[in-house]
């Protein structure tokens, strides 16, 4: 895993500027909210999933991929700059703010129910791309990184995630066990409350564990969960002391809707993707073949490299700007702006996907992550498109 894909080569240009844009994503969807309180145009409120749904796939398309990889004198200095750090500390203050004005506006104007819905997509919005941030944080060494993790996920009430994501899925990875990894033929709809209820399943579990093994009870004050999940109720508190309690609906929506964020992107990083069982009967380790990856340019500056998520899974203590392609990586079609809005779409999701996840097993599904139900009807399928190939 350590060997640079041939890819590499290619010549690497720093982003270093660019990266700006990751914290600035809340600053600018809050800036609608502001267009909206000076011109009373209720489309103002719709600008943030427009914006991901719409325009970053039509950019992505614009400005295309970019393949090249630093060389590993540069990996190692780019991720002792600090610069990059400053920059994902950066999102959380945007984050909150955006959150609370979003929140004061729901609760003190009378909006229209079409712009209340916008309002509830835009600041879900930004809160579900903040999950992108504590994701980033979160799989650091350094304390603070881990602590605005939680903070970040306080919005979307999503703080298991911190426990679930680096104890449990970076362990399970494309496997069945994996609650976070979807199977081929399983839509986004059947996967969400698979992944919702066996995430927050797989969370306590791993926290009593590990409290266990300390001599602690599940319910000590040092369970992870349970102090991100603190954070969520104070921060709701504090919301609804100040604005009523009618404000408590729009952060439970746009809390909703900010976790199926995360989770349509956990769908469609490893769709169908399986590691293999050695002779030991162990999984083999994860490898490049293993997550689906983008180098759309807009997207991963927006997300903080998310989309390079092959080296992430290989490496989850490597920072953001360092991450790499490989050329064994399995690639979408298009960055994951456009590929969480078709994954909405199961009959289109399936058509671009599945003959994607045959070719990258070459016809051999048997290799697949199979979604159990839509075995035998996959397997007959591409079986047969295999032999008349």
């Amino acid at each position: 895993m350590s060997v640079i894909s041939a890819s590499s080569s290619k010549e690497w240009s720093d982003k270093r500027w660019l990266w700006l844009l990751s914290p600035a994503i809340p600053a600018v969807f809050s800036l609608s909210l502001v267009a909206y309180l000076q011109t009373g145009q209720w489309w103002c409120l719709w600008f943030a999933p427009v914006f991901i749904h719409l325009i970053m796939p039509i950019l992505d398309t614009a400005f295309g991929e970019d393949f090249s990889n630093p060389t590993e004198a540069v990996v190692e200095k780019l991720d002792k700059d600090i610069y990059y750090r400053v920059l994902v500390w950066a999102y959380v203050p945007f984050q909150l703010a955006g959150t609370v004005f979003g929140a004061w506006l729901a609760a003190t104007h009378d909006l229209p129910w079409y712009g209340f819905i916008g309002l509830v997509l835009s600041v879900g919005a930004y809160n579900g791309v903040g999950i992108a941030t504590a994701h980033e944080l979160g799989h650091k060494k350094e304390s603070l990184d881990r602590w605005l993790a939680k903070v970040t996920l306080a919005p979307t009430m999503y703080g298991h995630f911190y426990v679930e994501h680096n104890r449990g899925h970076h362990k399970r990875v494309a496997t069945p066990e994996d609650p976070a990894s979807s199977r081929m033929g399983e839509s986004f709809w059947v996967f969400l409350p698979r992944t919702v209820f066996g995430s927050l399943k797989s969370a306590w579990e791993l926290e009593k564990e590990r409290l266990n093994r300390q001599g602690k009870s599940v319910w000590s004050i040092d369970n992870d969960n349970l102090q991100a999940w603190a954070m969520s109720v104070v921060f709701y508190g504090a919301l609804v002391a100040w604005l009523g309690w009618g404000v408590l609906a729009f952060l439970l929506l746009q809390g909703l809707y900010g976790a199926s964020m995360l989770e349509v992107v956990n769908y469609v990083e490893h769709y169908g993707l399986l590691r293999q069982k050695d002779k030991t009967g162990r999984y083999v380790r994860c490898e490049p073949e293993h997550s689906w990856n983008s180098n759309h340019i807009v997207g991963n500056i927006l997300l903080y490299h998310l989309q390079r998520h092959s080296d992430h899974h290989a490496h989850p203590t490597r920072r953001y700007q360092a991450l790499r392609h490989f050329d064994e990586a399995p690639q979408l079609p298009s960055g994951y702006a456009g590929m969480i809005t078709v994954a909405y779409f199961p009959p289109l999701w399936f058509a671009m996907m599945d003959k994607r996840v045959a070719r990258h097993y070459g016809g051999d599904l048997s290799r697949a992550n199979i979604q159990p139900s839509a075995r035998a009807r996959l397997l007959a399928r591409w079986h047969q498109s295999k032999s008349q190939a």
